[in-house]
């Protein structure tokens, strides 16, 4: 159901995954200059799936049967309703609110739990109770300890003291909490250049831009990037915020099906064949739109097979990397580092902060003219506040460490301790017999539910064993791929780890997760060297 509101749908409007055009079913290995790359995405079973499909019509029938009792008075009507004006059409998406209403209400337990503890590798939840079946929810004054499995806390930086904190406060005291102003309007402080430069050092490139909201850093930037004239070349699996920002920018749009590269390559010789519908003029120019690493798959881009036809095609390459800084590559510096690629061969690098280097906002990194052109032509620079002075020194203090110019091996530590962490957890799960998606050294890790009720069960019976985890259905996946989906961190040692496999290995038999008919991936003599 709907408790995750970073759901990704595609270009055209169609719920992200609809039409996977990846091939399920199959490990494919491509050898890089780096590493053996290896992804899995196992075809749902086809009973589960009718099973699935058969699980979410019974939920809608009941949910318009209700809807009858409300419309004659049987039932008590407990949901904000719109007014119904003589001559007046609806005003709000009938489907979104009976979806609301019917089926996500049901459990939405299982969503917006109040935290009261820094969301670390272990977190406080505030319990609280439904005294009518999920329409309000009440605190009984108790807390609950659990693990946290559900956070992009990446790197461990979610620390409310040490070195970060400590640096943050004295920040605080000096600059107060917020500029109050624009980077054109007295908003832009020392602090800020400070960020600037640390991030465009820490990207390898020439210059760098920082924003205090990462979703407005792809929608409000690439429309100063693109417009009427152009064509973007779009993953199937973008995130919203790219999606909104390729809409908005005016561009052509053409999506690609996931991490196909035969199908991106004859996107762009068509492109480039054949120009612009109609007048077949020349496009103004024409950029790949990708991600580093996609946080509801678990999955990697092919970047090197990218940037190659990039190249043959004279194309540019936007990349976004909110979920791989940090948490990707030997220096922790994303995608990029992860394939040794040369930071250049990036046209525009985005990034957040909010992942890995526990703060808000995001980036930009590129060429000193793409700079000084979002410095001028940005929506997110002209309108919005800069970052608030604590929040940029959150990010200085923790990009120091993972640089190493604290003179400390401790970003080093967390970056190898993540890449563990990662891999260990990902072979213990498909040993157990789950469905797991995604790439080996991505630590966003989706374990396959399937069916509606199951999203429920496994969320509640994990919260009762201590364990706090996130799970995901429709319309945030496709309606057959209902998915937990696990964040690891560098702050979990190997006991929490043990702890929570546990959990997810008695909860899997108690619910019937393990749907894996496949043998697990083999894993490289390196790979097995690490976990040992």
């Amino acid at each position: 159901m709907a408790g995750k509101t970073e759901s990704k749908n595609g270009i055209n409007g169609k719920t992200n995954g609809f039409n996977h055009c990846y091939q399920h079913g199959h490990i494919s290995q491509n050898t890089s200059p780096k590493d053996t790359f290896i992804e899995t995405f196992e075809e749902t079973p086809l009973s589960t799936a009718i099973l699935t499909y058969l699980g979410y019509a019974v939920l809608v029938v009941i949910g318009h049967i209700r809807d009858f009792l409300r419309s004659i008075g049987i039932e008590k009507i407990k949901s904000c309703t719109e007014p119904k004006l003589q001559g007046y059409v609806s005003l709000y998406q009938s489907w979104e609110s009976f979806y609301t209403r019917n089926l996500y209400r049901r459990i939405r337990d299982c969503w917006n739990r109040p935290i009261c503890s820094v969301a670390g590798a272990e977190m406080d939840i505030l319990e609280r109770v439904s005294p009518d079946n999920g329409w309000n929810f009440e605190l009984t004054g108790k807390k609950q300890h659990v693990l946290n499995f559900g956070s992009y806390n990446y790197l461990g930086f979610a620390e409310n003291k040490g070195p970060c904190a400590d640096a943050v406060e004295k920040t605080t005291m000096k600059y107060g909490v917020g500029c109050c102003g624009s980077r054109q309007e007295l908003g832009y402080l020392k602090i800020h250049k400070q960020l600037d430069e640390l991030v465009a050092k820490f990207l390898g490139v020439e210059a760098a831009i920082t924003f205090p909201m990462g979703f407005a850093t792809n929608s409000m930037n690439m429309p100063s990037i693109v417009g009427k004239g152009c064509l973007i070349l779009s993953d199937e699996l973008n995130h919203s915020s790219l999606v909104l920002g390729s809409r908005l920018s005016g561009a052509s749009i053409k999506t690609f099906c996931h991490n196909d590269l035969e199908d991106l390559e004859n996107k762009l010789k068509n492109a480039v064949v054949f120009g612009q519908p109609r007048t077949h003029r020349p496009w103004k120019k024409i950029l790949i739109v990708v991600e580093g690493v996609y946080s509801m798959e678990g999955s990697i881009v092919r970047l090197p097979e990218v940037v190659a036809l990039k190249k043959k095609y004279k194309a540019y390459v936007y990349l976004d990397e909110a979920h791989s800084v940090g948490a990707m590559g030997p220096h922790g510096r994303g995608i990029v580092d992860y394939f040794g690629i040369d930071p250049k061969d990036i046209d525009i690098m985005m990034g957040t902060f909010t992942k890995s280097f526990g703060a808000a906002g995001g980036y930009i990194g590129g060429s000193k003219d793409l700079i000084n052109h979002l410095k001028l032509q940005s929506h997110a620079s002209i309108y919005s506040c800069t970052m608030p002075p604590p929040v940029t020194q959150q990010i200085i203090s923790s990009m120091s460490i993972i640089m190493g110019a604290d003179g400390t091996n401790e970003g080093q530590k967390r970056v190898q301790q993540l890449k563990w962490n990662t891999r260990y957890f990902r072979r213990r799960l498909h040993d157990m017999g789950f469905i797991i998606y995604g790439n080996k050294d991505s630590p966003v890790i989706p374990l396959l539910i399937f069916m509606p009720a199951k999203i429920a069960a496994l969320g509640r019976e994990c919260l009762k064993r201590g364990l706090g985890i996130v799970v995901v259905g429709f319309p945030a996946t496709p309606i057959i791929e209902s998915r937990a989906r696990f964040c690891l961190s560098a702050a979990h040692d190997k006991e929490m780890l043990d702890k929570a496999l546990e959990v997810i290995n008695e909860v899997g038999d108690l619910l019937s997760l393990k749907y894996s008919r496949t043998i697990p991936p083999s894993f490289s003599e390196k790979d097995v060297e690490l976990l040992l």
